[in-house]
């Protein structure tokens, strides 16, 4: 188990660098390029493979207990050391990032996007996995936040080089407001650390606060989640995402909804709740105020963007669905209970699942047609999917009602336990103001089922007869890297407790200090 999870985090890595050297002579297949992009599939599964060894491996008896654990002295001047370990929160994150990261390397091998070199590109999606596992996996808190930078620049490279319109612009703004808010979070995390003595997270979280006053528990939270918030993201320092999320390929718009937004919420579950509960106590109403503004917000820019003239892009209005959406995480979080925070946890897997699979679709709609405009789409000789390319359209709606938290699909679950989290919070929290901050977040939930069905009416339906050409229904490739996504939103809808059951005590043994 300690080496399958050192595996899991380095292979990536090792992956990456192999990615750039020239092909042996008798695995080329056609071209080099084909036999490099074979290579990420094969590096990617292999690390997925090994993900699901894990899970079948861990102790689903003991889920809040520290498993697979690495702890090797690394900088014994600042007490830094290589700590890795997964318990019920980090293990469903693992495997969520193994799966996404394999599906696009497998829906990049049959449609590279267009760009520079795909050694480069496989190369780049490579180091941007084996930094998101590395961000799950690891206990130190500089460890942490290294694994957090180490993803930034690939995605950059991502976005610029095969990106589509405003792509330099956009992958500027994702970078510099990530950089901006991780300058911030790492005083924060340097604050704890020396203050405390150690840098361990399983120490801290043991600790539960008693080393730390309350006034350098109060900095530390604000200097950790204005970084953490960034890549949340958490409105309003969400406005890089449209951008970042409209200019990136189809993989990079995946990776970065399904992925790289958890390394956010997951580092306030992780880091502050059980380091800092008294700054976190000072901050709740707050950050529950800025999440369910994040909610309403998002519903009311998917909308506009939505309504027939807006020339709303299609991508553009999941990346702003995705702020909605992270509302619910945060707002779950925010109730500092362990009814709201397994929700948010729920939540991230679910969005992680349903995101991604929209921009998958969405992706595929923009190459049948050439644009992701919404207005084009849904002219006369628009999409009319149901008409032209049935199960596409199938897929869209399903992913929809997904989205807007149908009963029986994944959505719903993550977003009902947040809104029981806010109706009775932590106690000395308020509650009559929780209970207005659940009342707006129900409200948002209407508003997300507006646009959806909005855009699902404005895609999907209409007259088809005067198309001039043929449109593909869904390829075969393209089934093999979506109906994982779909069959988990089914089956994490119809059976939340297999996800609950393995987040449930570790949440309550970090909000109770370390305490099972």
């Amino acid at each position: 188990m300690q080496f399958l999870l050192a595996f899991v985090v380095v292979g990536p890595l090792i992956g990456a660098v192999a990615a750039l050297l020239p092909a042996p002579p008798g695995l080329k297949g056609r071209s080099p390029d084909q036999a490099v992009l074979r290579h990420g599939v094969t590096v990617t599964g292999a690390i997925l493979l090994a993900t699901l060894v894990l899970a079948a491996g861990f102790d689903h008896d003991h889920p809040s207990k520290m498993q697979a654990t690495t702890d090797i002295s690394w900088i014994p001047a600042l007490d830094v050391r290589i700590h890795l370990g997964i318990d019920g929160i980090s293990l469903p994150l693992l495997v969520l990032t193994a799966l996404l990261t394999f599906l696009c390397a497998l829906y990049s091998y049959f449609k590279l996007p267009e760009g520079a070199s795909p050694k480069a590109f496989v190369a780049l999606v490579l180091l941007l996995e084996s930094g998101t596992l590395a961000t799950f996996a690891v206990l130190d808190l500089l460890l942490f936040f290294l694994a957090f930078e180490m993803v930034l620049i690939p995605m950059y490279f991502l976005i610029a080089r095969w990106g589509g319109a405003g792509r330099q612009a956009a992958a500027w703004k994702f970078i510099l407001y990530t950089l901006l808010g991780s300058v911030v979070m790492l005083l924060g995390l340097l604050l704890i650390g020396l203050k405390s003595g150690t840098f361990d997270m399983v120490a801290l979280a043991t600790d539960n606060g008693r080393g730390l006053t309350s006034s350098v528990q109060v900095t530390a939270v604000l200097a950790i989640g204005i970084g953490l918030a960034v890549k949340t993201p958490m409105w309003p320092l969400h406005s890089w995402l449209p951008d970042a999320h409209t200019a990136a390929p189809t993989v990079g718009s995946v990776l970065l909804a399904g992925v790289l937004l958890k390394m956010g919420t997951y580092g306030f579950v992780r880091i502050l709740l059980p380091v800092a509960p008294d700054g976190m106590h000072t901050f709740a109403p707050y950050l529950a105020a800025f999440a369910v503004a994040g909610i309403v917000y998002g519903s009311l820019a998917c909308l506009a963007l939505a309504r027939p003239g807006a020339k709303g892009d299609l991508k553009r209005l999941i990346a702003y669905s995705s702020v909605g959406h992270m509302g619910f995480v945060l707002l779950g979080i925010a109730s500092m209970t362990p009814t709201g925070v397994n929700g948010a946890l729920f939540a991230n897997i679910a969005h992680g699942l349903i995101t991604g699979l929209l921009f998958f679709l969405v992706g595929a709609v923009k190459d049948r047609y050439g644009t992701a405009d919404l207005d084009t789409l849904a002219g006369a000789t628009g999409a009319a999917l149901y008409g032209r390319a049935p199960r596409l359209g199938g897929l869209l709606a399903f992913a929809a009602v997904a989205s807007l938290g149908l009963p029986g699909l994944a959505g719903f679950w993550g977003e009902m336990l947040a809104l029981f989290g806010a109706f009775d919070p932590a106690e000395g929290l308020s509650r009559p103001a929780f209970l207005t901050f659940m009342s707006v977040a129900a409200f948002g939930t209407l508003l997300t089922a507006a646009y959806l069905l909005i855009v699902v009416r404005r895609v999907c339906m209409g007259a088809h007869r005067d198309e001039p050409r043929a449109i593909a229904d869904v390829q075969s490739y393209e089934y093999a890297a979506w109906t994982p996504l779909a069959v988990l939103t089914v089956l994490a809808g119809l059976w939340p407790a297999v996800l609950l059951g393995l987040t449930d005590p570790a949440v309550q043994k970090l909000l109770a200090g370390g305490k099972s």
